[in-house]
């Protein structure tokens, strides 16, 4: 498979080894955000099991997030220098190590340790996975191939979720951790086995070392916008999220036992919104579509944000309404930004985006688990602030990504014209 030819992806269909790639990438994903997902409905068992605040809750999640933050940031530098497929399997080994240790957690000190060592190795493997995507794919169908991938969302919604309650409330919260580790081993082999090497970057690295590489990467200016965009695009997910189990409980009145009808439902849909949403962004343009499902999402957050005590079907219509936005976009904002850095810092882009997104996360569940509190009734309080805040947030994001999208398509043409262009003018100036 030709990498480095612009015009491949032109075709009408993926070859049977890009399929392959989407494919493992997405089941990768699928294993990776289950596990940050998982810790939301688990909350509700947590929280009294272990007998941690809200806050305390709320730091858990951040752990993950400020750790792979981190990760992502001492990876940039090297994120560009190694095969891309080794640097896959180098995190997603330690990631699975991390996610045994949180099935073993006995006390919210050893939690906040496993998740700290999860966050270490979790959090680089979606900026690995999106530089071999945009290595692979050209901007014309990234969009479609980021939908696909989305459906990992979805998929950690319909299988992962009601599964992994499942097993929690049969068991105890440790064994959803077991089901990710045992279901992860699978794509590792695989990609092990199957993948080829992702490499051609290598021949454009002219950087000293790798910390002069970050230090480019970081300090390049029209890189700056896309990390500061993706700051508040991270606001949204780790703020509402991680108190979704318990405000539905607490709250909304529906049953522990109802969790999983409530999310594998939102994630059947989810199924269909990832790909199609994907396809739209490629035909109407991503940005349009990232607009269209902002204002859904912005419609949902609002109305959900101020239930009161709500029927179970009515719940799972706004939240089939809500990830339908979300999934748009995720899908169209990813494709965009990934179309920014050259490529020969697409790894280290990548990587450091993803250390600003987890960065961002991560202080959004801090604060949110400080705005948020327990009444005496045992209901949640000031859920409805956080969805002002996000709701602000989005409409911040939707200008910043307006100049986001100038910003790439003038990239993407400029990447497609200027060889042809050149060939054209030596051919002619040879014949006259």
């Amino acid at each position: 498979m030709n990498q480095t030819n612009p015009t491949k992806s032109t075709k009408p269909a993926f070859t049977g080894y890009e399929v392959f790639v989407i494919a493992i990438l997405a089941f990768l994903q699928f294993t990776v955000i289950l596990d940050f997902m998982v810790m939301s409905p688990l909350g509700a068992i947590i929280r009294p099991q272990l007998n941690i605040s809200p806050a305390e809750f709320g730091m858990a999640v951040s752990a993950y997030a400020f750790s792979a933050g981190a990760s992502g940031l001492l990876a940039a530098g090297f994120a560009d220098k190694f095969d891309r497929k080794k640097l896959l399997l180098f995190f997603y080994t330690g990631f699975l190590i991390g996610t045994a240790l949180c099935a073993m957690a006995t006390s919210y000190e050893f939690l906040l340790g496993a998740r700290i060592v999860t966050g270490i190795f979790g959090g680089v493997i979606g900026s690995v996975g999106m530089a071999i995507i945009t290595d692979l794919f050209s901007l014309q169908v990234r969009g479609r191939v980021m939908g696909f991938v989305q459906m990992a969302f979805a998929a950690s919604q319909v299988l992962g979720l009601p599964i992994g309650l499942y097993l929690a409330n049969k068991f105890a919260w440790h064994a959803p951790f077991w089901m990710i580790v045992i279901v992860g081993i699978l794509p590792g082999i695989i990609i092990a086995l199957k993948m080829k090497p992702v490499n051609a970057h290598l021949a454009m690295q002219h950087d000293r070392n790798a910390f002069e590489h970050m230090g480019k990467t970081v300090s390049n200016k029209g890189y700056l916008l896309a990390f500061l965009t993706t700051t508040l695009l991270a606001t949204g997910g780790f703020m509402l999220m991680p108190f979704g189990s318990d405000f539905s409980i607490r709250n909304l009145g529906i049953k522990q036992d109802d969790l999983p009808i409530l999310y594998g439902i939102s994630g059947i849909f989810s199924f269909v919104f990832g790909p199609l949403t994907g396809y739209l962004g490629d035909k109407l343009g991503k940005y349009n579509v990232f607009i269209g499902g902002s204002i859904l999402t912005m419609i949902m957050v609002a109305i959900y944000t101020n239930l009161g005590v709500t029927p179970l079907a009515t719940v799972i219509t706004i939240n089939v309404l809500m990830f339908a936005g979300v999934l748009a976009r995720m899908a169209t904002s990813t494709a965009l930004i990934s179309a920014i850095p050259q490529p020969q810092d697409r790894g280290a882009f990548m990587s450091i985006n993803s250390s600003v997104q987890q960065f961002a996360g991560g202080l959004a569940a801090f604060a949110a688990g400080h705005v948020i509190s327990q009444g005496a009734d045992g209901k949640l309080q000031h859920y409805s602030t956080l969805g002002i805040i996000v709701m602000s947030s989005m409409l911040v994001v939707i200008v910043m990504m307006y100049f986001i999208n100038k910003q790439s398509v003038r990239k993407a043409a400029a990447a497609n014209t200027p060889k042809p262009a050149r060939e054209v003018e030596e051919e002619v100036f040879m014949i006259e």
